[in-house]
C-alpha cells in the first residue's frame, strides 16, 4: 500500500509540472560577466563611433546581446520604453503605451499654445516643444542624489543618508511620477495629470520635485549618523 502510494504522489508530480522540485523545472538563464559591455544598437552611435575611429578599440570587447525590445529604429527611446514599463499596470504595456501617447499630445498641445501666445523671440525660442525632450528633462531635475537607508547600531535603526547611483535615482524618479499619476484626484485623466506635472517637473516645479526636495531634507536632517554607514 505505501508503494502504490508512493507511485501515486509520482505521477501527480509529472502530472503537475514537477511542481515538487521546482529545480528540475525552472529555466535557468545564462548571466554575463561583470566585464561585458552593453550593447551598442542604435545607428546614430555606431556611425559616431566609426567615424572617429574607435571601432578599432571595439573589436576585442565582449557585448552582451541586444534585448529584443531594443532596435536602431528612430522612433525607439530607452528613456520612454522604461517609463511605460513603470506605468503599466498588470502587464497592460498596450493601455500604458497609448496612454504616454496621449501624455505626450497633451504636451505638445499645451507648448504649442505657449510658444503661439509668446511674442518675446527670446522666451519663445526656449519653450521646448518636444515632449520627449521634455520627459527627460523632467527625470533629470527629478532625480535624487542621497537616499535613506536603516543601519542597526547598538540595537535601534538609524536612517542614515547614503549616495545613491544613477541608475537608482533615475528609478526614484520615474516612480514618483507613476505615484503622483495613481494618487490624483479621480476628476482628472491620467494623461492631463501627467502632461501638466511633466512640464512643470522640467521648469523645476510640482509634486515630485517637491518629494526629491523633501527626501534631501531628511537627509539633511539625519546628516550625523552618516558616520554608521562606514562603521
Amino acid at each position: 500500500m505505501a508503494l502504490f502510494a508512493r507511485y501515486l504522489r509520482i505521477g501527480s508530480t509529472v502530472k503537475h509540472g514537477f511542481q515538487a522540485f521546482p529545480q528540475l523545472s525552472a529555466v535557468k538563464y545564462s548571466v554575463y560577466p561583470p566585464h561585458f559591455s552593453e550593447p551598442v544598437y542604435k545607428k546614430q552611435e555606431l556611425d559616431k563611433i566609426y567615424e572617429s575611429g574607435e571601432i578599432e578599440n571595439y573589436k576585442l570587447i565582449p557585448f552582451k546581446a541586444a534585448r529584443s525590445n531594443e532596435t536602431c529604429s528612430i522612433f525607439h527611446d530607452p528613456i520612454v520604453a522604461k517609463f511605460i514599463n513603470y506605468m503599466l499596470l498588470k502587464g497592460q504595456k498596450k493601455l500604458a503605451r497609448g496612454v504616454l501617447e496621449k501624455t505626450f499630445e497633451k504636451i505638445k498641445k499645451i507648448q504649442l499654445e505657449k510658444y503661439n501666445r509668446e511674442t518675446d523671440p527670446e522666451k519663445k525660442a526656449s519653450i521646448i516643444i518636444d515632449p520627449i525632450v521634455i520627459l527627460k528633462k523632467a527625470i533629470v531635475n527629478c532625480k535624487p542624489l542621497l537616499k535613506l537607508t536603516a543601519v542597526k547600531r547598538g540595537g535601534s535603526f538609524y536612517q542614515v543618508p547614503v549616495p545613491i547611483t544613477d541608475k537608482e535615482s533615475t528609478f526614484f524618479a520615474m516612480r514618483w511620477f507613476v505615484q503622483c499619476g495613481r494618487e490624483k484626484d479621480k476628476s482628472i485623466s491620467f494623461a492631463d495629470f501627467m502632461a501638466t506635472e511633466l512640464i512643470n517637473a522640467s521648469n523645476n516645479d510640482g509634486k515630485v520635485v517637491k518629494k526629491k526636495l523633501d527626501l534631501h531634507k531628511q537627509c539633511e536632517a539625519n546628516r550625523a549618523y552618516a558616520h554608521y554607514r562606514f562603521s
